[in-house]
């Protein structure tokens, strides 16, 4: 049951990638930064789905891994959630607000992980 931070972060992409997320992207910052060792970043195209694709990386973490997130953390009426697992932040923006805040160019030195056979695609 016991899964790596790479392994919970391919397992969240997939989990945001079932609920149609758009845009999903894993940075490694592991050599960055002690905050985590993995980002998730997903766009959501409401506060419903942004909370339904929080939901369901919580449900997918908790059946495949054991593990619950330490905090979830809901910004500005829902354009901004994040689930804190310690080693791996996943962060759910509107549109608007994952421009705003910027977190890839904040983290630009970070290695983009590849998704390839993780997620889908689709429309």
């Amino acid at each position: 049951m016991n899964k790596s931070p790479k392994e919970l972060a391919l397992l969240a992409a997939q989990a945001l990638s079932e609920k149609k997320g758009r845009e999903i992207q894993v940075l490694e910052i592991a050599d960055l930064t002690t905050l985590a060792d993995y980002f998730v970043l997903a766009t959501g195209s409401s506060n419903t789905q942004i909370n339904a694709l929080v939901d369901n990386v919580e449900k997918v973490i908790t059946e495949q891994a054991g593990e619950e997130p330490l905090h979830r953390e809901g910004y500005r009426g829902g354009t901004w959630v994040l689930l804190d697992y310690g080693c791996l932040a996943v962060h759910v923006f509107s549109a608007e607000a994952r421009e705003f805040y910027g977190l890839e160019r904040l983290w630009r030195d970070g290695k983009s992980v590849d998704l390839t056979g993780i997620i889908t695609d689709g429309d």
